[in-house]
């Protein structure tokens, strides 16, 4: 069973413009995306989905592989769903471009339920709350599962709710979202073609459409870190972290 790991990578972007050539320690964010992704265990071919051929360029410059990709593709996963129809492969990874410190650990243990269980269509993952702030931050999403670990409910408010201890501690069920997906390929390509649904537009959360079309999806804990780079602010934070060896 052949797993790609594909990394959609734009340069448009509102907050910041060119984020995947942003050089860091004297390499680009994308690379460092690429190689760590290559390093996964269960990977077995890496490709960078971009519809602008600088960052083709780059790619071919560190001797990655890349597959150009339309320009009118709404979201990420439109754009994974275009490289997914011309490959053979059985399971599709999305691996976010903008996380240049993600642990290759991380993409094994969100491919393996699907290894060991073909009924999956659709796997992720999430990681334990820390605080309370990031418990309530609206721009990190929530995620709640059931006792097999498929997801019940994904959303940017803060649950579960406690509801007689509101005020009180984050509760220790409370799991943030951590953006990567693995699937099958066939489901990819009927996911990607179905209309958006009521609550994926209400919470801006294009995973619900699959959980609202009845598909589960297979949530798995990891402990492994990463950092997204949304802003200049966050590749500072993530410079920090190299120079301090982290």
């Amino acid at each position: 069973m052949q797993v790609v790991a594909v990394i959609p990578a734009r340069y448009s972007s509102t907050r910041f413009p060119g984020k995947p050539l942003v050089p860091i320690h004297g390499k680009p964010m994308i690379q460092w995306v690429y190689e760590r992704t290559c390093r996964a265990r269960l990977v077995d071919r890496v490709i960078v989905a971009t519809d602008d051929q600088r960052i083709a360029d780059a790619v071919t410059a560190f001797s990655g592989e890349f597959c150009m990709t339309s320009d009118q593709h709404p979201t990420g996963t439109d754009r994974l769903a275009e490289v997914a129809g011309k490959l053979d492969a059985e399971l599709i990874v999305n691996v976010q471009g903008d996380e240049p410190l993600i642990d290759p650990v991380m993409i094994d243990q969100a491919i393996q339920p699907l290894l060991d269980d073909d009924s999956i269509k659709m796997g992720t993952l999430a990681a334990p709350v820390t605080s309370p702030e990031e418990y309530r931050n609206p721009n990190v999403v929530k995620v709640v599962v059931d006792r097999q670990g498929f997801a019940l409910y994904f959303s940017r408010a803060p649950i579960p709710h406690d509801r007689d201890h509101s005020t009180g501690p984050v509760p220790s069920t409370a799991r943030k979202h951590i953006g990567l997906y693995v699937y099958r390929r066939e489901f990819l390509l009927k996911y990607a073609s179905l209309a958006e649904t009521e609550l994926e537009q209400l919470e801006k959360l294009e995973q619900l459409r699959a959980l609202e079309h009845g598909v589960p999806i297979r949530v798995v804990d990891t402990t492994a870190g990463c950092i997204g780079v949304d802003t200049p602010e966050d590749l500072a934070r993530i410079e920090e972290l190299l120079r301090q060896g982290g």
